[in-house]
Formats: structure tokens, C-alpha cells, sequence
């Protein structure tokens, strides 16, 4: 794309694309191995050479250290003349705020109606008193422990976030919410949010965890048009902060939060095009509020999409970006080498797939109190279920693709392992565990089991919604059809799905 295109940012970014392809070339790397040791796509790297995108605000000392280029990039930012139609520290909103995906339908912003109005406020019972809650740490303060509004004063607060739904309450909405901590907020990495503006970034966290115990416990057209509504408002509401000079960081951090599950949500219902747009627009907000942690999650569910759609390259290429967001944090190294087993496995190559999974192992039982800071989810029973989930599914991927049935009984092992840890309010990945057994012990040669496990399971699976329960179904489905279709079992098996599908 030329740079007479909408692609072109403001003059000043030349200098800087010459002096990173100059050091880039003196590195001995192309544009690929030095996206892959950054975690960006190769393609993002030759829009930076060629003066095209700003750098992120985490990138430029990465760039550095991977360069040894002793703090040149750096300066060639700080160095950068400003626009002079652009003082201060705004960011880039062609870049960061628009297009989103999907609008609000016309008239919500006049109709009264908050973001989370009687029909889609979340249950009092599932309201968190404190954060972290559903992994959801505070876009502020962290893992500190901060105390949510209670939810009659949060419904008061997202009120006046229905105003940034549409732009012409843009103004007053924003006066209301951020004045006050504008002029006299705490500053630090929430730029200078207090006050009301705090009050509602923990509303709307509080209002997130809600809406993720709701939503991926059953699947609905509403769960995830309410996530995207207060998802709109919130950028819009980062842009009116950006606008008066004073970087949005806590917005930036809190819309990247309600991307990524908007991106699961579409991702489910197998809305892939939308889900990628999501985890895309997700990933540059978690860089411009420079949040390493969002954004290896977001990567790994970037690298979960192209899997469903059978791209075993991107996978991979996802996979190792997740490594490389920080490799002095052992969770994340751990992350990337499950999703990479998984990628090798798609691509037949056991001695890469196996030696990644022994590589996860190790990092695992070498997490320190650090990395279960940070991912919580990944530490006790929750996170050796994590553990051998993926481990199943990578091993079983392998033997689908190999024939490999000594595999196929280590994938048996590795997924009875983890369905064993489950508690009993994780329904829908009870059922896509089942699913992935069954399927793992028709890979080691023996249907009836496969049929014996799936049999009861199989009318809730073909009528569930959700995207990855039924991939494993129609892998199993194709396995026991294609290799043993004459036998009584698989013979009963196919017409009661038949029947749960007519």
C-alpha cells in the first residue's frame, strides 16, 4: 500500500523505518525471524521499515534489545518532531479507534436505555465485590484487590455511558464521567483517572465478569451484543479522553478486555471474520497501554481461530509470537509451547509436536509466584487441567493426522487426566472433553469405547452452539463414519444423530 493511502500516519515515522531496516540488515534478520522474536507479523514490520505505522509504545525498546542497537530506535522516536496539528501526547485514532465492528441500532442513545439495561443487567448473585474477578484484573491498579461499586451505583455509572453508544452525547457523556479525574486524578498508569472515571472502569470490569459467567455458560445472540455495546462505548469513551491530550491507558486496557471476549463470544458462534477483527483491534489497544498480558492471551486465542479453520501455518506463526512477547515469563513460554504442539501436530510433525509438549511440562512445574500472579488460571488443579487439555488435544490432533496408535492412548491418558479435574459448573467443556476422549480412542483403534462415550452426550452436542464442540464432533463423527461405518455401534451412534439432526 502507498503512502498517499489511508495506511499513512503523520510525517516524522521515515527516520525511523530507515534506522530499523538499517539495524534489522546489520542483525543478519529478515522481516519475518524479527516479527516472530517481537511477536508482530512480518507484514506489520515492513510498515514500520517503510515509515507507514507508528511504532507501539512496548515495541520500540524490544526492537532495541533484540537489535542491540544500544537504545538507537528509542531515540529515534524521542527524537521525532510532533505534528503541529497534533500537541501533546494523543495517540493515533485512525490507528486505535475506528472501525470497529458491528454499530448499536439507531435510536438506542435516545431511547433512555444504559448499556445494561433491565433485560441485560447481569444477576446481583453473580456481581464480584473486589477484582480480580474471571480473570479480569482492575485496568488501573492490577491484582490490588480493588473494590467494586456496588451494582445499584454501577447501573447509575453505565448509564452515562449509554451517551458514548452515539456521538452526539460524546460531549456531555465524557464531561460527566472524566472531568473530575482530568483535572484531579491520581495520574500513574491510569493517566490521571479518579474518581467517577475510576468508579466506572470497576463497574464496567465488574460488569464484564458478569457477563462472561452468563455468556459462555449459555451461548446467546444477547450475551454477546451486550459485551459489544459497552465494548463500543468503551472506545468511544477512550477516543473522548484521547482528544483532550491525556492518554486513555485505563480505557485502553479495559476495551481490550471486552475485545477478547467479544472475539470468544463470535468465535463460538463460528462468526471467524468478526472474532479475528475483535482479537485484532484488541491487540493494538493492549500495545498502545502497553499490557504484555493481555496481549499472549489474545494471541492465544488468535492462534485458537486459525486452528478451527484448519491453518496449521498461522497457528504456528501466533504460537511463537506468544513466546516472544516475553520470555523471561515462564507462563507465557508455557503457553507458547502447548499451542506450538498443537500447531506441529496439524502439520504431522510428531518430533516437533512431542518435544514442545515435554518443553511445556518442564515450565510448567517451574512456574513461580510471579507467573501465578499473573495467570492464576494457570496455576493448581485449574491449571494442570489446562495443562492436560491441551496436551489431549495436541497428542490427539497427532494421532488423527499420523495414525499413531501408541499416540492416540497418550492422548486417552492426557485428556482422562484433565476431565477428572473438572468441577461440575464447567458443563461445556465437560462436553467437548467427552467428545475429544471419544474421539482419542477411536485414533487407538477401539470404536466401541468411542461410541460408549459418546452415545449419551451426543443429542446435547449436535444441538450445542458452540464452535469448538463441534469440531470435535465432526471429527468423531468422520473417524467412526469413514473407518468403521459397518458396525452395529457405529451403525446406532449414526442414526441417533440423524435423528437429533433432522
Amino acid at each position: 500500500m502507498s503512502v498517499g493511502t489511508a495506511e499513512a500516519v503523520a510525517p516524522g515515522w521515515a527516520e525511523f523505518g530507515r534506522c530499523l531496516r538499517f539495524h534489522r540488515r546489520r542483525a543478519g534478520l529478515t522481516q519475518l525471524q524479527l516479527g516472530r522474536r517481537v511477536g508482530y507479523h512480518h507484514s506489520f514490520i515492513s510498515r514500520l521499515e517503510g515509515g507507514l505505522r507508528e511504532p507501539p509504545f512496548d515495541l520500540v525498546d524490544r526492537l532495541d534489545a533484540v537489535l542491540g542497537t544500544g537504545g538507537r530506535l528509542a531515540a529515534a522516536v524521542a527524537s521525532r518532531s510532533p505534528s503541529p496539528e497534533a500537541p501533546g501526547p494523543r495517540l493515533t485514532a485512525p490507528t486505535l479507534f475506528s472501525p470497529i465492528p458491528g454499530a448499536d441500532a439507531p435510536g438506542d442513545e435516545a431511547s433512555g436505555e444504559g448499556p445494561l439495561g433491565d433485560e441485560a443487567a447481569p444477576a446481583a448473585r453473580l456481581w464480584p465485590a473486589r477484582l480480580p474477578a474471571e480473570g479480569l484484573a482492575c485496568p488501573l491498579h492490577g491484582r490490588v484487590g480493588c473494590a467494586t461499586p456496588d451494582r445499584s451505583s454501577a447501573a447509575d455509572l453505565l448509564n452515562d455511558l449509554a451517551g458514548l453508544t452515539g456521538l452526539s452525547g460524546l460531549s456531555g457523556s465524557y464531561e460527566r464521567i472524566g472531568a473530575a479525574g482530568g483535572a484531579g486524578g491520581t495520574g500513574g498508569a491510569g493517566g490521571g483517572a479518579g474518581g467517577a472515571e475510576a468508579e466506572l472502569l470497576h463497574g464496567l470490569t465488574a460488569a464484564l465478569a458478569c457477563l462472561i459467567r452468563e455468556a459462555f455458560a449459555h451461548v446467546t445472540d444477547a450475551g454477546a451484543d451486550t459485551v459489544e455495546r459497552l465494548l463500543r462505548g468503551v472506545v468511544r469513551w477512550a477516543d473522548a479522553v484521547n482528544a483532550t491530550g491525556r492518554l486513555p491507558f485505563g480505557q485502553l486496557r479495559l476495551a481490550a478486555q471486552y475485545a477478547q471476549v467479544a472475539g470468544r463470544l463470535r468465535m463460538e458462534r463460528g462468526q471467524s471474520g468478526v472474532a479475528m477483527a475483535w482479537f485484532g483491534h484488541g491487540l493494538r489497544w493492549t500495545d498502545a497501554a502497553q499490557d504484555a498480558e493481555a496481549r499472549a492471551t489474545l494471541l492465544s486465542d488468535m492462534s485458537t481461530l486459525v486452528r478451527l479453520d484448519g491453518d496449521a501455518a498461522s497457528m504456528l506463526g501466533y504460537a511463537q509470537a506468544i513466546g516472544a512477547v516475553d520470555a523471561k515469563r515462564r507462563w507465557m513460554t508455557t503457553l507458547a509451547d502447548l499451542y506450538q504442539a498443537r500447531a506441529y501436530a496439524l502439520r504431522h510433525d510428531g518430533d516437533a509436536c512431542r518435544r514442545h509438549i515435554a518443553m511445556a511440562r518442564r515450565r510448567f512445574a517451574r512456574l513461580d509466584d510471579r507467573d501465578r500472579l499473573e495467570a492464576p488460571w494457570l496455576s493448581g488443579a485449574e491449571g494442570v487441567l489446562r495443562l492436560e487439555s491441551a496436551i489431549g488435544g495436541a497428542l490427539r490432533d497427532l494421532a488423527a493426522a499420523t495414525g499413531e496408535r501408541a499416540v492416540a492412548r497418550r492422548a486417552i491418558e492426557a485428556t482422562a487426566r484433565s476431565y477428572a479435574l473438572l468441577p461440575p459448573v464447567m458443563h461445556s467443556t465437560r462436553l467437548l472433553l467427552t467428545l475429544r476422549l471419544a474421539d482419542s480412542w477411536a485414533c487407538a483403534g477401539d470404536p466401541v469405547a468411542a461410541v460408549t462415550l459418546a452415545l449419551p452426550v451426543v443429542e446435547e452436542a449436535v444441538r450445542a452452539r458452540e464452535l469448538m464442540i463441534t469440531v470435535e464432533l465432526r471429527g468423531l463423527h468422520d473417524r467412526l463414519a469413514g473407518r468403521w461405518g459397518d458396525l452395529p455401534e457405529v451403525r446406532e451412534y449414526r442414526e441417533r444423530v440423524r435423528g437429533v439432526s433432522e
